[in-house]
């Protein structure tokens, strides 16, 4: 009896004890979060520690000991499609969704530019307590001030510097669990209770800084004294900037201390503002000054202190014009200046971990800067994407990086590049479709599909348009010239879909086939291409399909944004004025700006002009099923039957979602956009000249375009899409699992 009672009363101790335990779990969870992982970490003198710097490694405690640990990271974007970052539109299930497809490539850390809502660090934690050995480590990123900076052009400016204090405590805050962030535009707020703090791998602070902002800093805060931090400090030689970043790196570890962890720090820097020299760079800004992480020393941070840098391989310019980057070769004996820069970069850093957080190229038909070795921003298909982001990847790697950041995740059509913002008008309204002529919009791994991806192939097989419902999904076209059955024509948040049934077979050889569109008056009404047809009103824009390398989209002369911007505008190119004048009869060729013209005293020395060539339409399919699959099919032809797919841009559309086309007119500083009804769209049929002859073809009539009736819809104000695994993202799971 006396020991069943024994037994007892040793029962409720435990249960006492248990209950204490959970009591004081409660205690430390209203301070440091709810669901508080068990993650194995070491300890001394009361201060965490899951990862440290050692020399120019990283290292993570496992296992008892302090191990090499080698970044394997994926960038996160803040958004989908018809959202803007700051609407935070991304859901939990999606991120839940996105972190075990990014595990499967053998990634282990995700990297985010700034405070995200309270849902998605529940969605980490649990997620990684599901997944306890192969969990997914969080690089936490902190926005700056940055427009204010760029409009300011002075750091110290107490509304800045508070501002960024400010987003300091809320970061850390979020990623413990332990505030509330008051509502905001443009920010996440709410009631953070998840501590994803021991999942934390590194800090990330600030933003790309402006070259201009950074040097006015510099000259306005001259005498500013150096003053000790806490846990990190400039040293002597730092600059008034590089002070005031030493300044808020401490000011980051004090506030992460009261929770008794320490992360690595580290301070967002690129290719613009490192402390290199880059005799090669045309533009002065681009080489204007330094911000230099070996100016901050973190000595009283056992976490340690890293460099970080955004390293893409096709900008600054300098990248295929700065014969010093020459100097190394790579497998075939080809200049690397790629790895090159690296090397030269490593080098500089010595003694600390030094990583590549954004590096990537784009899967988009449009492209921005050239690039060497055909590493170009744009141009390439998504399996040219994973080729390119591997190569770059393993360069970062073999040249002693401590791990580097794919630029990223998923593709965000709210992004902008600086060749088509003039064209996209409202800009407000840019994340309502997808520019494929926009290469910022199309860098993820995961893509995000205009909504009819998967209900329109691109292949020469009309069945798919037949499963569409008339007048709801497609719409017939009149066909006033002979050889043409029907033609049928649809449209979704990135293309306008054409298909044609031919009376006889397309042969190539003997034939093009032609596409005009008009939105509104101007354009074309006579035309080489038009052979003998009279319109009564002229042609925008022209698609002729012939051979495959004479496949491609053209915009009359006087409409051609390219012209009117860079030839009237700012003189760089030739316009003859023959080519200004309404129904001129030329159509040009649809190009982008590359590279501007520059002498000097605006740079170092002359560059030329440089545009590409993006309306070359390629043949093949977009079928993902396919071997043959193409991400930048345009069209496909087969017997009688042709498909295919216009980016919305080459059509002279500013945002088909509220149907705004750029019009005729030049305000002088601006494009100036108007609404139209809609795309008349005429299909005709041109006989070769060695075939039929000389002389205007078959088809040599009058016709009305105005008569036609335009292809039209209902604006959308919610943007549909797809999402789907692009080959790229193939790619980089092997690269990811075979790396160390």
């Amino acid at each position: 009896m006396k020991k069943r009672r024994s037994l007892v009363w040793t029962g409720m101790l435990i249960v006492l004890v248990v209950a204490a335990g959970l009591g004081a779990a409660a205690f430390m969870n209203s301070r440091y979060g709810w669901m508080t992982p068990a993650v194995e970490r070491f300890e001394a003198n009361g201060i965490q520690l899951k990862f440290r710097t050692a020399g120019d490694q990283l290292e993570r405690y496992e296992n008892g000991e302090w191990k090499p640990f080698l970044v394997k990271g994926i960038d996160l974007g803040a958004t989908v499609p018809g959202h803007d970052p700051g609407e935070l539109a991304v859901t939990k299930e999606q991120y839940t969704r996105w972190f075990g497809q990014i595990a499967a490539t053998g990634a282990n850390t995700i990297r985010v530019y700034t405070i995200l809502p309270p849902y998605f660090y529940e969605a980490l934690v649990a997620f990684n307590r599901k997944h306890a050995d192969t969990p997914l480590y969080l690089m936490q990123g902190i926005w700056s001030p940055e427009e204010k900076l760029i409009e300011l052009k002075d750091a110290y400016l107490p509304e800045i510097k508070e501002a960024f204090e400010e987003e300091i405590v809320h970061a850390v805050g979020a990623v413990y669990g332990d505030t509330t962030i008051p509502p905001k535009p443009g920010k996440a707020s709410g009631k953070y209770k998840a501590n994803a703090g021991p999942y934390v791998i590194g800090w990330h602070l600030g933003t790309e800084w402006d070259p201009v902002m950074v040097t006015k800093t510099n000259e306005k805060h001259a005498a500013v004294p150096v003053a000790e931090g806490t846990h990190v400090t400039a040293k002597p030689e730092a600059s008034p900037f590089e002070r005031w970043l030493a300044g808020l790196l401490d000011d980051l570890a004090t506030e992460e201390q009261k929770r008794n962890w320490q992360h690595p720090l580290a301070f967002t820097n690129w290719v613009t503002t490192d402390p290199l020299a880059h005799p090669g760079e045309v533009l002065y800004n681009e080489d204007l000054v330094s911000v230099d992480p070996m100016h901050v020393t973190a000595g009283d941070w056992l976490a340690g202190y890293y460099a970080a840098y955004h390293v893409y391989p096709y900008y600054p310019d300098f990248f295929r014009i700065d014969q010093t980057l020459n100097d190394v070769t790579d497998a075939e004996g080809n200049p690397d200046p790629y790895r090159s820069y690296l090397r030269k970069l490593k080098a500089h850093h010595a003694g600390i971990p030094i990583m590549v957080t954004e590096f990537g190229v784009p899967s988009s038909l449009g492209l921005a800067h050239l690039g060497p070795g055909g590493r170009d921003q744009g141009g390439h298909t998504e399996q040219e994407q994973g080729d390119i982001n591997v190569a770059m990847y393993r360069t970062i790697i073999e040249e002693g990086y401590a791990g580097a950041a794919l630029f990223s995740w998923q593709d965000e059509w709210f992004k902008k590049t600086w060749n088509t913002m003039p064209f996209e008008l409202p800009a407000d309204r840019r994340a309502m479709w997808l520019n494929v002529l926009t290469n910022e919009q199309m860098f993820g791994i995961l893509g995000m599909y205009p909504s009819k991806e998967e209900k329109i192939t691109i292949n020469g097989d009309a069945s798919d348009w037949k499963k569409l419902k008339k007048g709801k999904d497609k719409f017939r076209l009149e066909t006033p010239l002979p050889g043409w059955k029907e033609v049928w024509a649809a449209h979704d948040e990135g293309y306008l879909y054409l298909m044609g049934e031919l009376e006889q077979p397309f042969d190539a050889e003997r034939q093009l086939l032609r596409f005009g569109f008009s939105t509104q008056a101007g354009g074309n009404k006579h035309a080489a291409e038009l052979g003998g047809i009279v319109l009564d009103e002229g042609l925008d824009t022209l698609l002729t399909i012939g051979r495959d390398d004479e496949t491609e989209m053209t915009i009359a002369s006087n409409y051609d944004f390219q012209s009117r911007l860079y030839g009237t505008r700012y003189g760089m190119i030739p316009y003859p004025e023959e080519q200004q004048k309404d129904d001129s009869g030329v159509f040009l060729p649809w190009k982008l700006t590359v590279g501007l013209a520059m002498e000097p005293p605006d740079s170092k020395f002359n560059m030329p002009f440089e545009d590409v060539l993006v309306g070359k339409l390629q043949r093949g399919t977009n079928d993902f099923s396919s071997t043959q699959y193409n991400s930048l099919a345009g069209w496909e032809a087969k017997g009688t039957t042709v498909e295919v797919r216009i980016p919305w841009m080459m059509l002279g559309f500013s945002d088909p979602s509220s149907k705004q086309v750029i019009t005729y007119e030049d305000s002088g500083k601006a494009f100036l956009t108007k609404a139209t009804e809609g795309v008349r769209i005429l299909p005709w049929i041109s006989e070769r000249a060695e075939a039929a002859g000389a002389g205007a073809g078959s088809a040599a009539k009058q016709v009305s375009l105005e008569a036609i009736k335009p292809y039209t819809w209902d604006g959308w104000n919610v943007a549909q899409y797809v999402e789907r695994l692009k080959p790229s993202y193939e790619r980089m799971k092997e690269a990811f699992n075979s790396a160390p």
